[in-house]
């Protein structure tokens, strides 16, 4: 591991010229640039997420699965929300210009959205939202502006359940799971935040009821999905929830936390509950820190059974989460030793370093789901046999962004 620092040290100067001579900077910035920088030579054109598709090399149509196109996907926004705030950071003008031709793919000039279907009422394809936003305050080009009105229409016509809580996409009647949190809630308050939309008290109640209805009495963790009719075969019959918690659901929960209370008024009467649950989750999510790592297992209250792994997303997503909340004042401090631990744990179990200087992360799920065709049962079994990535586009994202946080933790501690 010594080894591997050194080399960001001496190789990580910026994300144009990782080799120049100059001064170094810290190295939570050589580990955010460097991120970045990998992900850019490996999409220079267009972001296309590979989907894992075991003993097949066709799909059904005959296509090669590794040359599918791009399509507008959360997993390419996520990634492009930690390289935006790396530009936030640094001003390299590189990071600018690569986001907006990623997203220049997809956005037509009278604002519509390539691939896009409004009418799956789908809260993956509302992420990208997050994206647009940060261009259109950039460049103030109307076509961000069109194609971000298109996402906050969704959203005023996304199903719900009877309390008001957004189904997570059309098919999936009834439920809401953890990850629409931050895939549709973040981009609803950023939105609502820049336009001046009144419309907190209903953001903040989809995060409460996601506890109301997720979370486990006996652990304080919380589960993937909830069923409000119970009338799917992964429901309890009683509770509505899903049978297992999985570390990258709380993940998704715990980001969209900690960004969206940037973003709440201060004097706002639920933001006080916000931070409570905030605060609840991940000292809870602390108690099932692998006390050798520091990280945190696939199904992380069950660390001790047979094919359970040390999983990097919802790893990096806690830590992204801890650092941040302690930064911004929203956290106790007694998560502070988990936090370290955490960090230096990422840094042991799931980084490595290429001969040409360039870093990657390993074992990220490469995604897990509820329901669907084929059917997706949320049990343990099928959770810790789901595939693993290497350089998984939802885990690097809040890793540059988690960088960025540990720069700022670092220098106050």
């Amino acid at each position: 591991m010594k080894r591997w620092i050194i080399i960001l040290l001496v190789g990580f100067i910026s994300t144009e010229n990782l080799f120049a001579q100059g001064n170094i900077p810290q190295r939570e910035l050589d580990w955010a640039s460097g991120f970045a920088t990998m992900i850019m030579r490996t999409y220079p054109d267009s972001i296309v997420v590979k989907k894992f598709v075991q003993h097949m090399m066709q799909d059904k149509e005959g296509n090669d699965p590794s040359k599918r196109t791009a399509v507008w996907n959360y997993e390419e926004a996520v990634a492009l929300k930690g390289i935006l705030r790396l530009l936030e950071r640094t001003g390299d003008q590189s990071l600018f210009n690569y986001t907006r031709k990623i997203i220049d793919h997809f956005i037509g000039e009278d604002g519509s959205i390539r691939t896009y279907q409004p009418l799956e009422y789908n809260s993956d394809q509302v992420t990208g939202g997050l994206i647009l936003l940060e261009l259109y305050k950039k460049t103030e080009a109307i076509k961000y502006r069109k194609a971000m009105d298109h996402l906050w229409e969704q959203i005023q016509w996304q199903p719900r359940t009877k309390e008001g809580g957004f189904w997570h996409k059309y098919k999936y009647p009834y439920q809401m799971w953890l990850d629409g949190a931050y895939m549709l809630d973040y981009f609803y308050a950023s939105y609502a935040h820049t336009f001046q939309k009144d419309v907190f008290s209903d953001i903040a109640n989809q995060l409460i009821w996601m506890e109301k209805h997720m979370k486990d009495p006996k652990t304080g963790l919380l589960y993937h999905g909830w069923d409000e009719s119970k009338k799917q075969g992964w429901a309890d019959p009683v509770s509505g929830r899903s049978p297992e918690v999985w570390n990258r659901a709380m993940g998704w929960y715990a980001m969209a936390l900690v960004d969206i209370l940037d973003l709440f008024p201060e004097k706002h009467p639920q933001r006080g509950e916000l931070i409570r649950i905030l605060s609840d989750m991940l000292q809870a999510v602390a108690r099932y820190q692998d006390p050798e790592s520091g990280v945190w297992y696939q199904i992380p209250n069950k660390g001790d059974q047979p094919g359970n792994y040390l999983e990097a997303s919802g790893s990096t997503m806690f830590t992204y989460a801890m650092a941040k909340g302690l930064n911004k004042g929203l956290l106790p401090d007694v998560l502070k030793p988990a936090l370290e631990k955490a960090y230096k744990g990422l840094l042991k179990t799931f980084i490595t370093v290429d001969e040409k200087g360039l870093p990657h992360i390993h074992h990220s799920c490469s995604g897990a789901g509820l329901g669907g065709i084929p059917y997706r049962p949320g049990t343990y079994t099928y959770y810790v046999n789901e595939p693993q990535r290497s350089d998984d586009l939802k885990t690097i994202g809040p890793l540059i962004s988690l960088f960025l946080e540990m720069e700022k933790y670092l220098k106050s501690n």
